[in-house]
């Protein structure tokens, strides 16, 4: 196997995809980076610019390639002929109105959900977070930076620890390598692991400690609100030089679900063994008498926000996955029109 192919994470489960083994040569490679329309493909023979396939630009935006997809090239080596099958893929609802899955990073082992020890710590963003990263199949651990600017970091680290039992949580200071030693246990020579959070809580930071030089730009952090500057502009793989792969993942504003319904509940798993106790099996955890979720909450064991944030993303998951669904929908029926249509021009060519 081409040594560099290895260094890119590349295990058996994408090699048995390949009917072809001499596509292993050239043609297999694993996309780097993504800039709107330009892709850039690390294969055996080097980085490559390429393009898509008109069949890969005519399909939806979730099966095209993305960041950590591993693909075979065409016979030029200049453009994108198959996306392999992926075994994990962290994704959202687009940005704005839009009512498509938009691919953020693929092929994810790990994923480092990053905060920091100040105002911007939100219980609720990670938990929104720890569902997308449920439902992508990677592993999370929630990153706590900025922990060396506060007197009380182990108050927010019980905070992170409470939105998902058994998730792992590190507080470090993103420019000490002695303190980032922690998140290095969490990568090996094949995994890739992908960095998310809001813009400023020093994602790239922790890339350039990880990696022991300047990958990514980073910004200042400003005095009045200990913020970072937002400095990522595009997603982009690197490979670190102890081994494994990292993904920069720009700051996200909105962070839409969709077609998450299993991984809620694993996130909520304490809400919803405690309405498995509820007198009504349809319990809205409202005023409904012998609510056992109501009663968690007036006993002080279930935080209030955490159910009402518990609803709020089964509200929105349930309208955006029906949404999607319709949207399915209505493109399998004008696909049948079309079929339609040409069946009937076929006839008539016929006779």
């Amino acid at each position: 196997m081409n040594a560099l192919l290895q260094t890119l994470g590349l295990v058996p489960f994408f090699t048995q995809q390949l009917e072809d083994a001499s596509l292993l040569q050239e043609r297999l490679g694993r996309v780097m980076t993504v800039q709107r329309s330009k892709i850039m493909v690390a294969c055996g023979s080097g980085e490559r610019m390429v393009e898509l396939t008109p069949a890969l630009l005519r399909k939806a935006p979730i099966d095209r390639p993305t960041v950590g997809d591993w693909v075979v090239l065409d016979e030029s080596l200049s453009r994108i002929e198959n996306v392999l099958e992926r075994k994990s893929l962290f994704k959202r609802l687009g940005a704005g109105g839009s009512n498509e899955l938009q691919p953020i990073a693929a092929n994810i082992d790990t994923l480092f959900i990053v905060t920091s020890c100040n105002e911007e710590f939100k219980e609720s963003r990670l938990e929104r977070y720890l569902a997308l990263c449920t439902e992508a199949g990677a592993m999370p651990v929630i990153v706590l930076t900025k922990a060396d600017l506060v007197d009380d970091a182990d108050t927010y680290v019980r905070r992170a620890r409470k939105t998902k039992s058994g998730v792992p949580v590190e507080a470090i200071n993103a420019l000490d390598p002695a303190s980032i030693k922690g998140l290095s246990s969490w990568i090996d020579s094949t995994s890739t692991v992908a960095l998310v959070g809001s813009s400023g809580v020093g994602k790239s930071t922790i890339l350039n400690t990880l990696a022991g030089q300047a990958l990514a730009s980073t910004g200042d952090i400003r005095d009045d609100d200990k913020k970072g500057r937002h400095t990522t502009t595009h997603r982009e793989l690197h490979i670190l030089p102890s081994g494994g792969l990292l993904v920069d993942v720009p700051g996200m504003r909105e962070l839409r679900v969709a077609d998450i319904d299993g991984s809620i509940g694993t996130v909520f798993e304490d809400i919803e063994a405690l309405a498995a106790q509820c007198r009504f099996a349809d319990c809205h955890h409202e005023t409904e008498p012998g609510c056992a979720v109501l009663r968690a909450i007036e006993e002080g064991e279930l935080d209030r926000r955490r159910l009402s944030n518990y609803k709020k993303l089964l509200r929105e998951n349930a309208l955006a996955t029906a949404t999607l669904a319709e949207k399915r929908a209505q493109g399998r029926d004008f696909a049948k029109m079309v079929k339609e249509v040409k069946a009937i021009k076929q006839k008539k060519g016929d006779t």
